[in-house]
């Protein structure tokens, strides 16, 4: 654990991964990667400034960092999947993974954990329909370091902002490039498979989807993307 060394870590330490062979997702879910093929990386952040009910706009403004320095290399079609995951089309290219410290009502410190598809172009049987890498797109390889740099210099551009209290267009510009935001699709909450419209994100962090004119908001937990789900 980054935060876990007798010398504390400075805000921004950046730690890169060589091979990430069993990297956590949520649900205790695991994803390979080829050594040396894709970032897997990790960030030291310390937000004390955010409330605890606001510690969702974290993963907004990472998710969206990511997000933007990708469409940088791919033009687009680039997408955020609640709660962590970023797609092309409808395939996953990586994701990450918050894990906070608290202490009592104050927020201490984020580590976030961020692995992306990069120059990997075979995956095993298991994935290989549900994951694709920016090499498989664009049919050569990008420099890790470079991207890496883009990465971070746009977290630091949205967390500056997140800090200063400025950020107010990050919901709406989070919602523009959700996957599967304001379409029908399916989904399944329990034994039950539903169709719903993605209408919202609380800023608990909840996935909002409108059924029946209704709209009921889910824990990650608790509903599941049907047909190109992950």
């Amino acid at each position: 654990m980054l935060v876990s060394k007798s010398e504390p870590l400075p805000e921004g330490t950046v730690i890169m991964a060589d091979h990430q062979y069993a990297g956590r997702g949520q649900k205790e879910m695991t994803w390979y990667t080829e050594p040396g093929k894709n970032l897997t990386f990790s960030l030291l952040l310390k937000p004390s400034f955010l409330k605890i009910s606001d510690q969702f706009s974290l993963n907004m403004v990472i998710s969206m960092a990511v997000q933007k320095a990708l469409v940088k290399w791919l033009g687009g079609g680039v997408s955020v999947k609640w709660p962590n995951d970023i797609y092309y089309g409808d395939q996953k290219l990586g994701g990450m993974l918050i894990e906070n410290m608290l202490s009592g009502t104050t927020y201490k410190s984020a580590v976030i954990g961020i692995g992306l598809n990069v120059n990997q172009r075979v995956f095993t049987q298991q994935i290989a329909a549900r994951a694709i890498s920016v090499g498989q797109i664009l049919q050569q390889d990008v420099d890790l370091i470079q991207l890496l740099a883009e990465i971070c210099s746009h977290i630091e551009s949205g967390y500056l902002k997140l800090k200063a209290g400025t950020y107010v267009s990050l919901k709406a510009d989070y919602l523009s490039n959700l996957y599967r935001f304001g379409q029908i699709a399916r989904y399944r909450q329990s034994d039950e498979n539903f169709e719903g419209q993605i209408t919202d994100v609380s800023a608990e962090g909840l996935l909002g989807i409108n059924r029946n004119d209704t709209t009921l908001y889910y824990n990650f937990k608790e509903i599941e993307f049907l047909n190109h789900s992950v």
